[in-house]
């Protein structure tokens, strides 16, 4: 298992590494954009033989500041069932900002005005290089890792309007946790990956990619044609059911709150909630 993360040393450095176990071996300065998922990327992680440091005693940060997030709705079948939507016949897509990035284990900050703050999650793709009208045929040369990721809703803003403000109820900040690290596609089982959402100890989400509407491959030709995806960019695949606002009585988050995502193979991001002050 091959797996790169994105760290904080104690002298406030941004380096990326390797990921052994409790063990982080440094490969370098971090680019802007973090880790993208390239094949030279994956070289300079796997042949890194520098300082190693503990886990504990860095700060882990999201490891990709991607270009651009593009999110999928409604893709598990799970999830669409409990919506008593109609499956949809191509994928639902909307942005999130990259400035909702967060770290994996950092604060999520529910706005004052949010009274209906959500879960999502979620399984991330990491592109690896620049693709356009990509074919599902070599859609998965275009991947260059899984990570973990919080597609973290404001259902309030998301639906308060006819139109459905997805991409700005879905960008307040902090609401993109993401991480811990990028698993390499040969390291996890990348058509059969579990992923759990426990809320404050309670499971609220059990779901796996096997359930997924549209594929891997399905929703990258999808998206590239007409969008061109750059090495570092993030496709959210979707979340499976079991989120708050289709509860009943709905759970939303509240302050206090722990929020841990497993992605098997992968790892888990813990973050805690609080309110706005």
């Amino acid at each position: 298992m091959t797996q790169a993360i994105r760290f904080e040393t104690p002298a406030g450095e941004v380096r990326l590494g390797r990921l052994e176990d409790d063990t982080i071996i440094d490969a370098g300065a971090a680019p802007a954009v973090g880790f993208d998922g390239s094949d030279a990327a994956w070289q300079n992680i796997r042949t890194a033989a520098g300082t190693a440091y503990a886990k504990s005693d860095v700060k882990i940060l999201a490891p990709v500041n991607p270009g651009k997030v593009l999110a999928v709705g409604l893709n598990y079948r799970s999830h669409v069932e409990e919506t008593n939507l109609a499956h949809p016949d191509v994928p639902m897509v909307f942005a999130k900002w990259s400035s909702s990035i967060t770290g994996p284990n950092d604060d999520i900050v529910i706005p004052r005005e949010e009274t209906r703050p959500d879960y999502e999650g979620e399984v991330g793709i990491v592109i690896s290089r620049r693709g356009y009208r990509v074919t599902k045929e070599d859609a998965w040369s275009y991947v260059g890792g899984f990570t973990v990721l919080n597609d973290v809703s404001g259902r309030r803003a998301q639906l308060e309007t006819p139109m459905r403000q997805f991409t700005l109820g879905k960008s307040f900040d902090t609401f993109t946790p993401l991480g811990p690290v990028v698993a390499s596609v040969d390291s996890v089982d990348k058509d059969a990956l579990d992923v759990q959402t426990v809320i404050s100890g309670e499971t609220m989400q059990k779901g796996n990619t096997r359930d997924l509407i549209f594929d891997v491959p399905t929703l990258i030709e999808y998206l590239t044609k007409g969008v061109t995806l750059e090495p570092g960019d993030v496709i959210a695949t979707g979340t499976p059911g079991g989120v708050g606002d289709e509860r009943k009585p709905p759970r939303y988050l509240r302050e206090g709150d722990v929020v841990e995502i497993t992605v098997s193979g992968v790892g888990t991001i813990s973050n805690r909630v609080r309110d706005e002050v």
